[in-house]
């Protein structure tokens, strides 16, 4: 494909690659899904907070069980941490985690009123929110045309050749800068899952991606079509 850039474009793929990905990936899958369940920007703050370091499906299985009893700032509360700990018990950190929950929750009551700011610098002084959690609850709680950079958006930014960089921070910039803000929304999502299911950390299916010719990675194995 052209190759066509100028001085101002940050990536080794032509915006006219860039395209050409999200065309397809559109048409393989024109609503992706956000695996972790959540009914409200405050619920979908708690998962991603939980979501560290555990699988979004083990995530979901102690979020249904919470979400019944505590789904607001202030229920959350009335339920206390060492009731949030069992709750949580099974995943990674829980002990931190219900930590940083109740001390959010208290935060959001006190200093917003109870609801979920849409702003990033008022999310990441929430305790336990990175810059990482509060963009991507942007993009999927509000609709913001942002992205968050996950480890698997980071690797496949990276090993693809789509949006190269050292840090989290890097790769975010990169990529709003060459996706167009109207495929951002969705663009975050179909990241994620092209780094969970296909370009996977060990042994990525190359054979299975549909963006295989574009990617710049020395290593990679296309199917014969």
């Amino acid at each position: 494909m052209a190759q066509a850039r100028n001085a101002d474009w940050p990536g080794e793929w032509s915006p006219e690659e860039v395209e050409e990905m999200l065309r397809r990936f559109e048409a393989a899958d024109p609503n992706p899904r956000f695996e972790l369940e959540w009914t409200s920007p405050y619920t979908l703050l708690v998962a991603l907070v939980l979501a560290a370091r555990a699988h979004d499906s083990k995530v979901n299985e102690v979020t249904r069980t919470l979400f019944a009893v505590a789904d607001t700032p202030e229920k959350m509360l009335a339920l206390g941490e060492e009731t949030l700990l069992e709750h949580v018990r099974s995943l990674p950190f829980y002990r931190n985690k219900a930590k940083n929950i109740i001390r959010l929750s208290e935060t959001l009551v006190k200093e917003h009123g109870g609801a979920v700011p849409n702003d990033v610098q008022a999310l990441t002084a929430l305790p336990g929110v990175g810059r990482k959690t509060a963009q991507i609850l942007r993009n999927v709680a509000f609709g913001e045309p942002v992205f968050g950079v996950d480890a698997h958006i980071h690797r496949v930014a990276n090993r693809t050749g789509l949006a190269p960089g050292r840090t989290p921070e890097e790769v975010e910039e990169k990529l709003e800068r060459i996706i167009p803000p109207r495929w951002r929304r969705k663009a975050l999502r179909w990241l994620i899952l092209h780094g969970r299911y296909v370009c996977t950390a060990r042994n990525p299916k190359c054979g299975e991606c549909i963006i295989c010719d574009l990617c710049r990675w020395p290593e990679k194995r296309c199917a014969v079509s």
